[in-house]
Parts: structure tokens; sequence; C-alpha cells
């Protein structure tokens, strides 16, 4: 059987579902092993993570937090690129919120690149 690759909407989908239900095991396909993500923290500069493997212990430690919310906003795709915005409450507090967006390159039905960025 022919396997096809999912499309970027499938892969944000996903990907963000991963984060809204803290599961983890949804981004475990998604990831390509030459992946790289630029995270944001901590800051200044971030973290640059490299390989799969790496990519995906990241993504799993934030996406298995419950103690986080994350709620994506609508993504908009230019070609390979999706441009997704966000929210990320750890709190109750007025103030215990964020707002961000992250570059997510897919090729193939994968995650290739990433880059994170938080609205100060």
């Amino acid at each position: 059987m022919i396997e096809t690759a999912r499309t970027i909407h499938e892969v944000m989908d996903r990907y963000n579902s991963a984060f809204r239900l803290h599961d983890p095991t949804l981004l475990e396909d998604l990831i390509s092993e030459d992946c790289v993500i630029e995270d944001t923290s901590p800051a200044p500069r971030g973290a640059r993570r490299e390989g799969g493997q790496a990519c995906l212990a990241r993504w799993s430690e934030l996406a298995g937090n419950a103690d986080l919310e994350f709620s994506p906003e609508s993504t908009e795709i230019l070609g390979d690129l999706a441009v997704a915005p966000w929210i990320l409450r750890w709190g109750s507090g007025e103030n215990d919120w964020v707002r961000g967006v992250n570059l997510i390159r897919i090729r193939d039905g994968r995650i290739v690149e990433a880059r994170g960025y938080l609205k100060a």
C-alpha cells in the first residue's frame, strides 16, 4: 500500500491537537529526522535543537505539561511554511499568559524546521 504524505493543514491540526490535548504521542511521526527548532527560552536567545529525537523530546515536554494551556489561533499557510499564532497560559492570573507565533516549515508531511517567537 502506498502511503501519501499528510497535507500541511493535516500536520498543523495534529501538531496543535498534541498541545491542546496534552498528548505528545500525536507528535511522534510528524517530525523529520533532520528537524531543527529554535525555541523561545531561555531568554533572550532561546535554544536550538537539532535532529528528530531532540525536537520530539522538547515538544513532548511542553505538550505533556498539563499546567500549560495552549490555544492555537488561525494558521496561515504560505507554500511549505505555516505561520501559526497562539496564546499560552500558565495560571489563572491576569498576567499569566503570553502571545506568540511559530513559523513551521513542512516537507513531505513532516516538520523540518520551526522557529518560535513571543510577543513581549
